[in-house]
């Protein structure tokens, strides 16, 4: 398997709409990818629930905008190198795993520590099967007893 992967035409802007009823799992994984996309993304029927919620306070915490008015939601994407990595930042995961485990490989290139929290059920869970393979990509981590929650990323300068 090859160590890169050369993209030798651009990706055409994506300008079509998509109606899917709302979803836990994907409306956390689009707020995460819009928070990566340049410029305004949109989503109708997004399911606002704790998960979903704690995706949001995550990414406004990394320096992204987000509206939300009912189930319509606005994310003011800044590209790829667009989250602010300030000092002595905390994520709370709360309880859960899919934004716990998805946004720490967002975050292989923060230039500050940042840690991630979670409530009691997802601090007892295993987080060395995504630290593990995130560390070959340069980035340091500390997990609580070597596997769980609370713990540390520090990202890659590479």
């Amino acid at each position: 398997m090859p160590n890169s992967l050369l993209v030798k035409k651009r990706i055409r802007t994506f300008n079509k709409k998509i109606s899917v009823s709302g979803d836990k799992s994907i409306s956390i994984r689009w707020v995460l990818l819009a928070s990566l996309a340049n410029g305004v993304s949109k989503a109708n029927n997004l399911l606002i629930s704790e998960d979903v919620q704690a995706a949001i306070s995550a990414i406004r915490k990394l320096g992204i905008k987000v509206t939300i008015k009912e189930k319509f939601c606005k994310i003011f994407g800044k590209g790829l190198n667009g989250y602010e990595y300030k000092k002595n930042l905390t994520i709370n995961a709360e309880n859960s795993g899919t934004l716990g485990r998805l946004i720490l490989g967002l975050l292989v290139n923060t230039t500050n520590p940042i840690k991630l929290i979670g409530d009691k059920s997802l601090s007892k869970r295993d987080f060395k099967r995504v630290s593990d393979p995130l560390s070959k990509f340069g980035a340091i981590f500390k997990l609580k007893n070597n596997k769980s929650l609370p713990l540390t990323i520090k990202g890659s300068t590479i």
